[in-house]
């Protein structure tokens, strides 16, 4: 069983301290095998603070660290004037085994720079602190416009609800579409968002009286395989163009047309994850028509062709 630790540092955020439980945790193979082991340790074993107003007991100590086939360190309070916290990972990282995926959230990326393993390396932390880390770790391509950045044996993460994203990667990276979707169902929360999804839009928050194209978009998603112009989509949603156009961007944060391509790519990988359906047919059923329009799309989106992609997670299934 993949073993993950978890690593409390204090001023730890709760919130953040349990996903990799909550999410990893969750995830059942065929026979409702559990697929994750997640613990939680300590740098000393000690208790730790919290960003609220209790402290936390943890079981384990350093020592498993040097088990761990995957250390997620979850965010802490990083005080302006505190940067005695930087010294941590000196002893942190060198426990670790060769080969040993590292992941963290929010701030705690800081603690993978001090350690020199971002040098280099595109990463991501939450957008409020992006600039700080630009400076102290000038040696990183931080990008604090996106929810998380997988780069491999190193994957780092925006604030709060983009580590839900990442494990939910994660756990789709490791074992497909179906596991990952299963585990987001038990735990409530979307199976999947892009990466390079901006982390915040300031926008308001559409009220339910104004929220009028959620019809038209549970009436899209059961129609992907037949051309969708917008006209058609502004006649269901009984609005003209402009209006729904603009109504659309309020409650979803982009276009139809670039939302509609989203969906079509998803539903793709989907398919090309759990069928044997061929590219062509995969690609008529995703509503892109042919193959060569398809591979457009999942490149401009994902960065892959498809038959890259699936060659991925049928190595990954193996």
């Amino acid at each position: 069983m993949h073993r993950v630790v978890v690593l409390a540092v204090d001023k730890v955020f709760p919130f953040e301290l349990g996903i990799a439980g909550r999410i990893l945790g969750a995830a059942r193979g065929p026979a409702d095998e559990r697929l994750y082991e997640v613990i939680t340790c300590s740098p000393d074993g000690s208790p730790v603070t919290t960003s609220a107003d209790f402290a936390l007991m943890v079981e384990h100590g350093p020592e498993a660290l040097e088990t761990a086939d995957t250390l997620v360190i979850p965010p802490f309070v990083w005080d302006p004037v505190d940067e005695d916290v930087l010294d941590l990972p000196v002893g942190i990282f060198a426990m670790l085994r060769p080969g040993t995926r590292v992941v963290s959230i929010c701030t705690a990326a800081v603690l993978l720079a001090a350690a020199g393993l971002l040098d280099g390396r595109l990463a991501t932390t939450h957008w409020q602190e992006a600039e700080r880390c630009q400076r102290l770790f000038p040696n990183v391509k931080w990008d604090a416009d996106v929810l998380f950045v997988d780069d491999g044996d190193v994957l780092t993460s925006a604030g709060v609800a983009a580590g839900v994203d990442l494990c939910m990667h994660i756990l789709r990276r490791d074992h497909g579409s179906a596991v990952a979707n299963r585990a987001a169902r038990y735990c409530v929360t979307p199976p999947w968002r892009d990466g390079g999804q901006a982390q915040y839009i300031e926008r308001p928050v559409p009220s339910q009286s104004t929220a009028a194209t959620a019809a038209t978009r549970a009436w899209v998603l059961q129609r992907l395989d037949r051309p969708l112009p917008l006209t058609e989509l502004a006649g269901h949603a009984r609005m003209s163009v402009r209006t729904f156009s603009r109504r659309f961007r309020q409650e979803v944060g982009m276009s139809p047309g670039d939302w509609l391509i989203r969906q079509r790519v998803e539903l793709a990988r989907h398919l090309l994850e759990t069928s044997d359906l061929s590219i062509d047919r995969i690609a008529r059923r995703a509503g892109f028509g042919t193959a060569a329009s398809l591979r457009q799309h999942m490149h401009t989106t994902l960065g892959v062709s498809p038959l890259a992609y699936r060659r991925t997670f049928r190595a990954s299934d193996g």
